[in-house]
C-alpha cells in the first residue's frame, strides 16, 4: 500500500537539523525523501496524508519493556503504540519467560506476577526462546526483540540455591544462552537484586558474557545496586564485560537513593573513561525519579532462597521475620540496594487480591498510620496475603541525575513500563511524549533533534539494526508523526493509564497502528531477530 507523506518536518533520528519534505512509502519501505529543492516533480501515490504542522521522525524503540505478556493479552496494546513506540526490548531484568522447562515456567510465573500478570489468561505454548519469538510473530501491535534473562536461565539449570553453579551446570547454562542466540535473541539481560539471578558471582556472568559476545550481542545488567554501592557496581559491570569481551548495555542507568544526590556526573565519568579505553557501551533511562518494582524484591536475598514458597514459609515464621525485619529497617538488605528502606517513599502501585485495594496508592507508612501498626507488619501482611503479588514505586530519584544521564551521548530511552497493578508508575503510558515534551520542548535539556536520536537511531544501533531508527531511503516505514508544539505524556501518578497528546499517527511498515489519534485493527508487530555473527 503505497503511501505519500507530504508537507512534513522530518526529523531522520541523526541528531542533525530537521528539513522539510515530502516522504513516500513503497512496500513498507521508505521509497523516496524529496525535500522542496529536490529536482523532478514531487512524488505521488494512492494514498496522501497531509502532515502539515507535523513532525515526521523514526519509529521510538524502547530499550527497557516489561511487554513478555502483554503484548500476548492486549492486541490494543495502546499503552506502548500510542507514544510512537515501534519496537519494544523484551527479556529484562535476567527474569522471563523463555528458555524454560516446566518447572521453571511454573516458578517464573509466580515470581513475576507482579509485572506481567500471573498468566493464567495465556496459553503458555513455547519453552525455547525461538518458538516463544514465533508466537510473537502470529501478531502483535508493535515489534519486539529479546533479551535472553539470565535469572530465568539460572532458575533452569542450578534452581534457587545460593551457591555456585557446577561445571555441568554452567554448561547447562552456556548452551541455553547459546541456542537462545542462535534463535534469534539480541542478548542477554541479568536482575542482580533479583533471585536466583543474584546469586550467580562475577566468574559465571563473565563465562555466560563470553558466549553472548561469541554471537555479537549484548549484556544488560540491571547490577548489584543502585543505591549504596551504585557506583562499585556500575564499575563491577564494565570490568567484567571489559574480560568477557562483551558489549554492555546498563539497564535503567540511574543514580537513587540519598546516598546518590548530585552523583550523576561521576557515573558518566566513570563511563567516559571506559569509552574512552575501547568499551562498548550504551545505557537506557527513564524521564521520571520515581523507580518500580515488587515489594517482594525489597527482602534480602536469603529470605527468597529456595523460591516462592520457601519465601512465604519464611514470612510466616516470626523468629525469621524479625530478622528480615531488621535487614530490610535496620542494615539495608541487598534486595534494597544496601540503603535502610524508608517506608515513606514506599507507594503501592498494585496488588492482585482485589481484598486489598485499599493499600493501593498510598505509601505502606500511611497505610501503617491509618491502621495503627508497623510498617513492617503492613508491608508483610500484604506479602503474605498477596502471595508476594504486590508492586511498589520507590520514590528515590533526583532530577539533577535524571537530566545528567539523559544528555550523555551513549544514552537511549527505556520506559521500564510495568503494565499491571490498578496504580502503575506512568512511565508505562508516557515515557516517550514525556521526553518530547516535558524535557525537550519544555525545559530544553536536548534539542528535539538530539532527543529523537536518543530513542531512535542509537537504540537501533545497540541492536544492530541496518535498516532502523532512520528517515532514510531503503528503511523500514516504522514512523511517527507528533505535533512538536502539543505533544505531551497524559499518564500522571494520579492517572497513570491516560493516553499522550499530540502523536496522531504512528506507522509500522507503512500501514498505521495508530491513525488520527486512535488505535486501528491491524496487528502489524513481529519479532526482530539478529541474524548472529558467530564468526
Amino acid at each position: 500500500m503505497d503511501l505519500v507523506i507530504k508537507n512534513t518536518r522530518v526529523i531522520d533520528g541523526t541528531g542533525g537539523a530537521s528539513y522539510r519534505a515530502d516522504v513516500k512509502v513503497t512496500e513498507g519501505r521508505i521509497a523516496e525523501i524529496h525535500r522542496p529543492e529536490t529536482p523532478g516533480p514531487r512524488p505521488t501515490a494512492p494514498r496522501t496524508l497531509d502532515a502539515e504542522g507535523l513532525t515526521l521522525s523514526p519509529g521510538f524503540i524502547d530499550m527497557h519493556a516489561h511487554s513478555d505478556l502483554a503484548l500476548l493479552r492486549d492486541p490494543d496494546h495502546s499503552a506502548k503504540a500510542a507514544q510512537g513506540v515501534t519496537l519494544e526490548v523484551l527479556g529484562q531484568d535476567g527474569l522471563s519467560y523463555a528458555p524454560v522447562d516446566d518447572r521453571t515456567l511454573t516458578e517464573v510465573r509466580r515470581s513475576i506476577a507482579g509485572w506481567n500478570g500471573d498468566g493464567s489468561d495465556i496459553d503458555f505454548d513455547w519453552r525455547t526462546v525461538g518458538e516463544y519469538l514465533d508466537r510473537l510473530d502470529r501478531g502483535i501491535a508493535v515489534n519486539a526483540a529479546y533479551l535472553i534473562p539470565q535469572g530465568t536461565v539460572r532458575m533452569y539449570a542450578v534452581g534457587w540455591d545460593d551457591r555456585d553453579a557446577t561445571d555441568a551446570e554452567l554448561a547447562h547454562m552456556n548452551r541455553l544462552v547459546a541456542e537462545g542466540l542462535e534463535q534469534g535473541a539480541v542478548g542477554m539481560s541479568s536482575g542482580l537484586t533479583y533471585t536466583p539471578g543474584m546469586y550467580a558471582k562475577d566468574a559465571e556472568l563473565t563465562e555466560l558474557c563470553r558466549t553472548v559476545a561469541s554471537y555479537d550481542g549484548y549484556y544488560c545488567p540491571h547490577h548489584r545496586s543502585y543505591g549504596a554501592g551504585a557506583l562499585d557496581a556500575y564499575r563491577e559491570m564494565v570490568e567484567l564485560t571489559r574480560t568477557a569481551g562483551c558489549a554492555l548495555h546498563l539497564a535503567h542507568a540511574t543514580m537513587n537513593f540519598g546516598v546518590n544526590k548530585g552523583k550523576g556526573v561521576d557515573l558518566l565519568a566513570l563511563l567516559d573513561e571506559a569509552i574512552a579505553a575501547g568499551a562498548d557501551i550504551s545505557l537506557d533511562t527513564y524521564p521520571y525519579t520515581p523507580g518500580a518494582t515488587t515489594l517482594v524484591a525489597m527482602l534480602p536475598s536469603w529470605a527468597n532462597e529456595g523460591g516462592p514458597d520457601a519465601t512465604l514459609a519464611r514470612l510466616h515464621d516470626d523468629a525469621v521475620c524479625e530478622r528480615i525485619r531488621e535487614h530490610v529497617e535496620v542494615i539495608g538488605s541487598d534486595g534494597c540496594h544496601g540503603v535502610p528502606i524508608e517506608w515513606d517513599r514506599i507507594e503501592i502501585s498494585g496488588t492482585t487480591n482485589p481484598a486489598l485495594a485499599s493499600y493501593v496508592g498510598k505509601t505502606v507508612a500511611e497505610s501503617a498510620a491509618e491502621r495503627a501498626e508497623t510498617p513492617w507488619t503492613v508491608a508483610r501482611r500484604l506479602l503474605l496475603e498477596d502471595s508476594l503479588g504486590p508492586t511498589i514505586l520507590q520514590h528515590v530519584g533526583h532530577e539533577e541525575n535524571v537530566r545528567a544521564i539523559m544528555r550523555h551521548p551513549v544514552h537511549t530511552g527505556g520506559s521500564d513500563g510495568i503494565l499491571q497493578g490498578a496504580k502503575p508508575h506512568p512511565r508505562a503510558y508516557g515515557t516517550f511524549p514525556h521526553y518530547l515534551g516535558h524535557y525537550a520542548r519544555d525545559l530544553g535539556v536536548l534539542s528535539l533533534e538530539e532527543t529523537v536520536a536518543h530513542l531512535t537511531s542509537r537504540p537501533a544501533a545497540r541492536l544492530r539494526l541496518p535498516d532502523r531508527g532512520l528517515v532514510r531511503e531503503g528503511y523500514r516505514a516504522d514512523l511517527v508523526l507528533f505535533d512538536a508544539e502539543t505533544v505531551a505524556a497524559g499518564s500522571t501518578f494520579d492517572s497513570p493509564r491516560t493516553l499522550p497528546v499530540g502523536i496522531p499517527h504512528v506507522l509500522i511498515d507503512g500501514r498505521p497502528v495508530i491513525e488520527n489519534g486512535h488505535r486501528t485493527d491491524l496487528l502489524l508487530g513481529r519479532s526482530v531477530r539478529r541474524t548472529p555473527n558467530t564468526n
